[in-house]
């Protein structure tokens, strides 16, 4: 459920949060402390302000990013479907709701390219990404797919803001 945004001005301290925060942050025990001398703010200050962000909807989610290569996961595929507009929300819910699918999102179609729904599947081999598309397809009934698996990566990145302020 989408939340409607608060309003928030951000201040200089915000945005030198948010810039190291969209960075990789340490994994060690105290991760928000490691980063209070180049936030120039305590780690208390750092927590609550990120909540806010939550709270307030200038962020969406707050978590870690596995590397899923490293993992053991060295195929993926993004599966376009074509779902009946009336079951998009049903069906793409169960979608992602499979452990193997780490994004699941609708689009709109177009005149030469009639997919709605879109999924990143992720597994140790092609075979296993075409297992899972097969399941999905079997569990929600949606028939019509494309298979698109990737050639080559170009980048992989996270966002990065206020860089170069």
């Amino acid at each position: 459920m989408r939340r409607e945004r608060e309003s928030y001005k951000l201040e200089e301290v915000d945005r030198r949060i948010i810039r190291i925060l969209s960075g990789n942050i340490d994994t060690g025990p105290t991760p928000f402390a490691d980063l209070a001398d180049e936030a120039v703010a305590s780690e208390a200050e750092i927590i609550a302000r990120t909540a806010t962000y939550l709270d307030k909807g200038i962020a969406r989610r707050f978590g870690a990013i596995l590397n899923h290569r490293r993992a053991g996961y060295r195929s993926n595929v993004m599966a376009v479907w074509i779902v009946p507009e009336q079951r998009i929300v049903e069906v793409g819910g169960t979608m992602a709701q499979s452990k193997n699918v780490s994004h699941c999102y609708q689009r709109k179609t177009t005149t030469n390219w009639p997919y709605n729904l879109y999924t990143m599947i992720h597994g140790r081999t092609r075979d296993e990404c075409v297992a899972v598309a097969s399941e999905l397809s079997a569990k929600t009934g949606i028939e019509k797919y494309e298979l698109l698996f990737s050639v080559r990566e170009f980048k992989k990145t996270s966002m990065r803001y206020f860089y170069g302020e």
